[in-house]
């Protein structure tokens, strides 16, 4: 396979951490992405690295026995250390506190520690085999302070820090879900609910592992109101997703992974099942929106998008892969340190190992390689995988990186070798208009609320972020359609027809037609003496009146001389272009009729003299110049009661060169009552 075959990749620059060994143990914290390399149980020495830190935090710290569970709050402020089954050791990495440890023994009687999750800077859960307790972390006094805590018998729990939930496995069957949100301070209680474990004999016990659940959010989208009811509008959906490694259904074959939506208020919902249709051991990643489930067995990952259609059979919707199963590009470990040279090739990985361990939403570590990376999706294969351009685009529609591949298929489909039909193009350019349309409604709901005055009372009131889904019109016009009509090869009709096919879904979903669209639709149409066409298509009003658009009318005038009065004509319909029809009117000599026009709405009192005596002028006729002198003549005696030009009219040029042509005796005398 080349690499276009391939749409899943390891980032470029993995985490580099020391390899897990007897003297080594590696841990990682999901919250901050920091994998742990811990010597000699810190007294030879910690280092610390993340996917954003540029320099590692390096420390030692006492060997006080093995150290089950290491993580910083987050700003990487209070280091805390699990290394009983009891306590936990908290050292302050804030200058000017105390570096001594202090520590915190949970408070239920005879609870063992299971492990514990900073949900803040000064804020920890504690998680026990009997519930959870929950901690302000005070640095200064070098204690914590228990806020609140809750009892329950435990099993193993599971963290997701993007939406601060914890989940708790109950029961003897372990699939009874307890969550629970953190959020300032306060622990909130939120409906639990069960997970359907798949039928099993008689002999053996069914039982929910922990290695089979995972929780991810997807989906953000920030409204222009974020309400604080909810983290849908914050964070995302929250979802939990169960991989059920046999049907529920007799005649269903292979695992399925389930996906629960987990709302802030309200009962958590089965919503989605993906069909893996094999066998085998899974791991999940969330990617862009995207689950993606590898197998080991074949060394192949498949990818699911539960916005695109399913099938729905009255409570959940049933997806397949996206696209066929592929493996993740092979990737080469480069050489690096001293011993490394320019002869050396770099080191094939060994993709899908056993010793791959996956956290969510898109981390790979290799443990025993000493790599921590990133999984991406790659989306230009995807674009000749999936040849639906419909489909393709609601796929693209969902990605983060989505723009250029977008405007990249929208010329690739307007090209002579992969030209699609007209309706497929209306589907794609009506989807790319829906985007655009609700962003633009975002925006202006977000202008009037700021309007309104309801930034001040309410703060959670946030701007709409623009993604990379919003393509308006300057995208499509810059990138698509005006190097499409310069293609020579392109039956001109056709090219019409996709302009027009985009004008028509703009309209469709009433977004304003910008004028350099009709500006390249009439060039095409001029181009190629379509005139008649321009006609029609002014006459009915298929191009919208303009300015921008009437001026380019005006200079078609040579090439079609009925130009000129549409352009007059879609002047006069726009009522707020007087000045301009004026000046084209006079730009073409026209003065009597740019006069006329002024007379006609009321505006004669307020011209200026000077400009239509300028005009009359350099058309070198004299009886022209000598009618507009005597109606501005008129207009003074009316106004002023007096025939003459005021200095500060600038007429002294115009007024000298009447009496050369006429005489003194042809000036008007003031009339006398």
């Amino acid at each position: 396979m080349g690499e276009e075959d391939y749409y899943l990749e390891l980032c470029e620059r993995p985490v580099q951490f020391e390899k897990a060994n007897p003297v080594n143990c590696v841990f990682f914290d999901e919250a901050n992405k920091q994998v742990f390399a811990v010597r000699s149980g810190g007294a030879t020495g910690v280092v610390v690295k993340g996917p954003d830190d540029r320099n590692p935090i390096s420390f030692r710290m006492d060997d006080k026995g093995e150290v089950k569970c290491i993580k910083f709050s987050l700003e990487n402020k209070i280091l805390a250390v699990q290394r009983t089954s009891k306590t936990v050791d908290f050292c302050n990495f804030i200058p000017d506190n105390s570096q001594l440890e202090y520590t915190q023994e949970c408070k239920t009687k005879n609870a063992n520690i299971l492990g514990f999750c900073w949900t803040s800077s000064t804020e920890i859960v504690f998680i026990t085999d009997q519930g959870i307790e929950f901690y302000q972390v005070l640095p200064e006094k070098r204690s914590l302070k228990l806020l609140k805590s809750h009892n329950l018998n435990v099993n193993w729990y599971m963290y997701c820090p993007e939406s601060a939930v914890i989940l708790l496995s109950t029961t003897v069957l372990e699939n009874v879900l307890q969550p629970f949100h953190f959020r300032a301070g306060t622990m909130s209680k939120l409906p639990k609910f069960e997970i359907e474990l798949p039928a099993a004999p008689k002999s053996t016990k069914p039982s929910l592992s922990e290695r089979d659940i995972a929780m991810a959010t997807m989906f953000k989208r920030f409204s222009c109101l974020s309400l604080p009811s909810s983290w849908d509008y914050r964070y995302g959906q929250l979802y939990v997703l169960f991989l059920r490694h046999h049907s529920r259904t007799s005649n269903s074959t292979g695992a399925e992974v389930v996906l629960y939506h987990l709302p802030r208020e309200g009962a958590c919902k089965k919503m989605h099942i993906l069909k893996l249709n094999r066998t085998g051991k899974f791991a999940l990643n969330v990617v862009d929106n995207l689950v993606v489930v590898h197998h080991q067995d074949t060394e192949t990952s498949v990818i699911f998008d539960i916005k695109l259609r399913g099938e729905f059979d009255g409570s959940v919707t049933f997806h397949h892969p996206v696209l066929p199963a592929r493996s993740i590009q092979p990737y080469q470990i480069p050489i690096t340190g001293p011993a490394a040279v320019t002869s050396q090739s770099p080191v094939p990985c060994k993709l899908y190992s056993s010793s791959w361990i996956v956290f969510q939403p898109d981390i790979i570590i290799s443990a025993s390689q000493g790599y921590l990376w990133n999984l991406q999706v790659k989306l230009e294969p995807i674009v000749n995988l999936l040849p639906d351009k419909g489909r393709l685009m609601d796929f693209l529609l969902q990605r983060k990186e989505c723009k250029m591949v977008i405007l990249s298929v929208c010329s690739q489909m307007l090209s002579e070798s992969d030209r699609a039909s007209l309706p497929v193009i209306a589907t794609v350019f009506d989807k790319l208009n829906h985007e655009y349309k609700k962003y633009l409604d975002a925006e202006q709901s977000y202008a009037m609320a700021v309007e309104a005055g309801q930034s001040r009372s309410s703060p959670l009131l946030k701007r709409p972020v623009r993604t990379q889904a919003v393509l308006d019109q300057s995208d499509v016009y810059t990138h698509v359609l005006s190097a499409f009509v310069e293609k020579k090869e392109m039956p001109h009709k056709f090219v019409i027809a996709v302009l027009m096919e985009y004008i028509r879904s703009l309209n469709q979903f009433q977004i304003a037609v910008q004028h350099y669209l009709h500006e390249l639709v009439i060039k095409t149409l001029v181009q190629h003496n379509l005139f008649y066409m321009l006609h029609q298509f002014l006459q009915y009003h298929v191009l919208s009146d303009s300015k921008p658009l009437a001026c380019l009318l005006l200079s078609l005038e040579s090439f079609y001389p009925p130009a000129h009065q549409l352009s007059l004509d879609m002047l006069k319909r726009l009522s707020t272009a007087n000045d301009e029809i004026v000046e084209v009117l006079l730009s073409k000599h026209q003065v009597l009729a740019a006069l006329r026009f002024i007379r006609g709405i009321g505006g004669h009192d307020n011209i200026s003299a000077r400009k239509f005596l300028d005009a009359a002028k350099q058309t070198e006729d004299n009886m022209l110049f000598y009618t507009i002198f005597r109606f501005f003549e008129q207009r003074n005696q009316r106004l002023r009661g007096s025939p003459n030009f005021t200095p500060g009219e600038h007429c002294e040029e115009h007024v000298a060169f009447f009496k050369q042509i006429f005489g003194d005796q042809a000036l008007m005398r003031p009339t006398t009552f």
